[in-house]
C-alpha cells in the first residue's frame, strides 16, 4: 500500500512542481515522499523511478503526439544523429526517473540513518 501512496504521491506533487519550478524540483519532491513515507531504500528507489518514468514519458508523448512529432524529430536528430521520435521520449523519461529515483534512494537512506 506504502508503494502506491508513493508512487501516487510522487506522480502528482512532481508534476504540480514542474508546473512553478525547475525541471529538477523532481529530484526535492522524491527526497521528501521518500523521507516521510518508510519504505526500503531498494523500494523507494524503484518507487520514485517508476512515478517518473510514468509521468514525464506519458507528459512526452502527449505533448509530442499533438504536434504530430514535428519537434521531436528535428530534436532527436540533433541529440540522437537518427530519426526516433520514441526513442527521444524514452530518453527523456530515463533521464527524469533516475533523477527521482536516486533523490529518493537518498531520502530514504536519510530516514533509516534517523531511526
Amino acid at each position: 500500500m506504502k508503494f502506491i501512496i508513493s508512487l501516487i504521491l510522487t506522480i502528482l506533487l512532481s508534476f504540480v512542481a514542474c508546473l512553478y519550478f525547475p525541471w529538477w524540483s523532481i529530484a526535492i519532491v522524491a527526497f521528501i515522499v521518500a523521507a516521510l513515507i518508510p519504505q526500503r531504500p531498494g523500494k523507494a528507489f524503484l518507487t520514485a523511478f517508476l512515478a517518473l518514468l510514468l509521468l514525464w514519458g506519458g507528459l512526452s508523448f502527449w505533448i509530442s503526439y499533438k504536434n504530430e512529432h514535428i519537434l521531436a524529430h528535428k530534436i532527436s536528430l540533433l541529440v540522437l544523429k537518427m530519426d526516433s521520435p520514441y526513442l527521444l521520449i524514452l530518453c527523456t523519461a530515463l533521464i527524469g526517473a533516475l533523477v527521482a529515483g536516486f533523490a529518493a534512494l537518498s531520502g530514504s537512506y536519510l530516514r533509516k540513518g534517523n531511526a
